[in-house]
């Protein structure tokens, strides 16, 4: 666990390292799902600092546009894209 973690994050990293032990996993398969999940969150609440090149649209949205436009081509017609 990073230091830069605030108390928040780190009773959520081991919220969810408890949780994913009590389903079966691995105690280092644990950690990391936990790791993951709460980095993605501090990412997504802009508590960490920018690196690199940001993009427009998160993972989430990208896979709802990915929706639409499936749905849109079932129902015969178009869905809009970006250029």
């Amino acid at each position: 666990m990073p230091g830069s973690w605030s108390n928040k994050r780190e009773r959520q990293y081991e919220h969810i390292k408890r949780s994913a032990r009590r389903r079966g996993r691995s105690a280092g398969v644990a950690k990391r799902i936990a790791a993951a999940t709460t980095n993605k969150t501090r990412r997504m609440k802009g508590e960490t600092k920018s690196r690199g090149r940001s993009h427009g649209r998160t993972s989430t949205s990208r896979r709802t546009m990915h929706r639409k436009r499936v749905g849109a081509g079932r129902k015969g017609g178009r869905a809009r894209r970006r250029p």
